[in-house]
């Protein structure tokens, strides 16, 4: 790759034009044109790994062919694409292949919603659903939790920069300590039993609790599957609902379908959004037990939840899940990851690197917060795109597409390998 080289496009006409609200395009300066699995390529013919998956929307990768050929005969054949929630054979044949894919072999009988097309509407429903079958109205959220920009999301999410672009109170929410966050000392699901069992903590009991088993945008912190247990119990014993927001890290991200497969818990609701569209399609789900499905017709809706584009996509996407190969494939490539995050830790001490994450999601967490957005600076010049996430935007995030090619995932992990040693160099003369 010759990035350094290559004159990259302006970007006069976003910058003119487009709210200053846009973020992303801030790290990534260029005009992106063409991309084909985990490769991209702006309008100069510059070329980029991406270890960034449109946070988790492109699982399957950029124009996965499989999946774009179904699109193409479904178009060409006048398929419906919108269909608010009528009956449509597209999505008889989505409904019916993630039965059979994915709830059926679990043992599961949840009921599907179609909330809308974004993570968020998927996380307001959940929200709402469990407020309407409980009668209560608070719900149980976690430190560094990230479940969405609307404002019932906002409500149970962690990040004081998200939560003051509402421009209004956020109420109706009680934070726990995330597992970890007091260190491995501390186990944070005593605290939170202690508390809602004492009468004098004043905290009501809740409708729900809300939690990712990883969690993506709050720094790549992942619960153990002891403390997910605990938390199902509580709930049982509480009689609250769990909500598990699989939304980033679902649909394989962590390795399994679901990332919360090896904890062997039942959630009452599921949040899926991004990579379930299957070819980076807008579609969320809400998966709800059934005794929990007591809405009223209509009491909620959403103009674009019938995006059939989605379910064509998304149906061709399940045929990844039918055998235990694609999980495979994941784990041959999250210990080509970890194995080259363990000798960078060991190569770079100095930078203090935290390894963080699992499956195709991992990183490094910098005591020195900075070094993270450096890190992914020098990465884009050389032609790897990454990002941060956490609280201080502390960590680097590698997050590449699942059906990265092995050659790829080597050659994106060089970049990355020579761009911490850049930013080891940089560090000793500063």
């Amino acid at each position: 790759m010759d990035n350094q080289v290559m004159e990259k496009p302006k970007l006069t006409v976003f910058n003119n034009l487009e709210s200053e609200v846009r973020s992303y395009c801030r790290s990534f300066q260029t005009v992106f044109d063409k991309a084909r699995n985990a490769r991209l390529w702006d309008t100069q013919g510059n070329e980029y790994i991406d270890f960034f998956a449109g946070a988790g929307a492109l699982n399957y990768g950029h124009n996965n062919e499989k999946i774009r050929q179904k699109l193409v005969d479904y178009m060409m054949q006048d398929g419906v694409t919108h269909s608010l929630d009528m009956a449509t054979e597209a999505k008889e044949t989505f409904l019916t292949r993630f039965q059979e894919v994915i709830l059926k072999p679990r043992g599961w009988d949840h009921k599907v919603m179609f909330p809308g097309p974004t993570g968020t509407n998927a996380v307001e429903a959940a929200l709402k659903i469990a407020r309407k079958v409980t009668g209560r109205s608070t719900v149980l959220c976690f430190t560094n939790a990230f479940h969405g920009m609307s404002l019932g999301s906002l409500a149970v999410t962690g990040n004081s920069f998200k939560r003051q672009g509402a421009g209004v109170d956020l109420s109706h929410s009680v934070f726990m300590p995330y597992d970890g966050y007091f260190g491995d000392d501390v186990d944070t699901m005593a605290y939170m039993e202690k508390l809602l069992d004492d009468p004098g903590s004043g905290i009501p009991l809740p409708a729900a609790v809300i939690v990712e088993a990883v969690q993506g945008e709050g720094g790549l912190n992942a619960a153990s599957g002891e403390w997910l247990q605990k938390l199902a119990r509580i709930c049982k014993d509480k009689g609250m609902l769990l909500i598990l927001d699989d939304i980033q890290m679902g649909c394989g991200r962590t390795g399994p379908f679901f990332s919360f497969d090896d904890a062997g818990i039942e959630p009452d609701i599921i949040c899926l959004s991004k990579s379930i569209g299957g070819f980076g399609l807008p579609m969320a789900l809400t998966l709800m037990k059934p005794e929990i499905d007591i809405w009223e017709p209509g009491e909620h809706n959403g103009t674009f939840r019938g995006n059939n584009l989605g379910f064509v996509a998304a149906a061709a996407a399940l045929n990844y899940w039918e055998t235990e190969d694609f999980q495979l494939d994941i784990g041959i490539r999250e210990n080509q990851i970890r194995e080259s995050l363990d000798c960078i830790a060991k190569d770079y001490p100095q930078l203090s690197g935290e390894i963080r994450g699992r499956g195709l999601i991992q990183g490094f967490a910098f005591d020195k917060p900075e070094l993270a957005g450096r890190l992914s600076e020098i990465a884009f010049e050389q032609g790897l795109i990454m990002e941060t996430s956490g609280p201080h935007s502390e960590v680097a995030k590698l997050m590449p597409p699942l059906t990265i090619e092995l050659d790829t995932l080597e050659q994106g992990l060089g970049i990355f390998i020579n761009s911490v040693k850049q930013l080891a160099a940089e560090e000793r003369l500063s």
